[in-house]
Formats: structure tokens, C-alpha cells, sequence
């Protein structure tokens, strides 16, 4: 793949990339593994925000709207993590867009939740922003690996 955070547009120091810019690549900023990848990371991080914020969800929920939440939410990095072990780009891609409706079905059912009363909107606001990150940060993706 390269270096960490190409495809969003950073280097691995965190610097912006300029056009035409192609810094020296160390060791330490290569991609070895589908863990190295950000956006990975940060749909970890948005599927166990998910799985913190559902606790607090009444247990006649347990099979409903929390079961949706947390396994919409797993399916995100799930997913990423599958299209990376993909053999071509077309099927990485394709993964990739799966990750992005996976989000989008997380976005609904957490506003649906604050709606009929599960949740005050309060609480699901900094989840939702993270969601619209996320969902950037996959279009980003989707677009470089497009354009190789």
C-alpha cells in the first residue's frame, strides 16, 4: 500500500501531503497489516463507542435496537479488515462501500433510537460525528484506490 495515512492525504509525521510530494519511506511508516490503516482504527474505536453507548439501552432492547447498533457497528472495521485481504482492488473497493453501508445503517438506527426515546440526541451527537468522519475517511480511501 505505502505510506501510513497516504490515503488520507497525510505522511506518517502527520505532515500534509503536497501534490507531487513523495517523502522518504522508513520502516516504521509502512503498511503491514490492516491494523496500521487509520481508518481501521477509527472504526474500532466507533464500534466500541457503539457498544458503550448500547449498555445503556433497557434490556427489552438486548435483541432489538441494540443487537442492530452493535453488529451495523462491528460490520464497519469488519469489513475494511476483509477488502484489505482482497486480492484485487475492485474487491477492496467493494468492501470498502459495504463499510460505507454499514455506517449509513448505523447512522439511522442511532437516530431512530433517540426518536422513540432509547437515548437522548445529546448522547448520540459525538457518535454521529464520528460517523460523518468515518464516512470521509472511506471516501477518501475508495477514491486513491480508484485512481492507482
Amino acid at each position: 500500500m505505502g505510506i501510513k495515512d497516504r490515503q488520507m492525504g497525510r505522511w506518517a509525521d502527520g505532515r500534509t501531503a503536497k501534490r507531487g510530494e513523495e517523502p522518504k519511506v522508513t520502516e516504521a511508516d509502512k503498511i503491514r497489516s490492516y491494523r496500521d490503516l487509520r481508518v481501521w482504527q477509527e472504526g474500532m474505536a466507533l464500534a466500541e463507542a457503539c457498544y458503550m453507548l448500547t449498555r445503556r439501552f433497557p434490556n427489552d432492547e438486548l435483541f432489538g435496537m441494540t443487537s442492530q447498533i452493535r453488529r451495523a457497528a462491528t460490520s464497519v472495521p469488519a469489513n475494511i479488515t476483509e477488502g484489505y485481504g482482497r486480492d484485487s482492488t475492485g474487491e477492496h473497493v467493494q468492501f470498502l462501500r459495504v463499510s460505507q453501508g454499514s455506517l449509513k445503517e448505523l447512522e439511522t438506527h442511532l437516530a431512530l433510537s433517540s426518536r422513540v426515546g432509547l437515548i437522548a440526541e445529546s448522547e448520540t451527537k459525538n457518535v454521529l460525528e464520528e460517523c460523518d468522519r468515518l464516512g470521509k475517511m472511506l471516501h477518501r480511501l475508495i477514491r486513491s484506490l480508484q485512481n492507482r
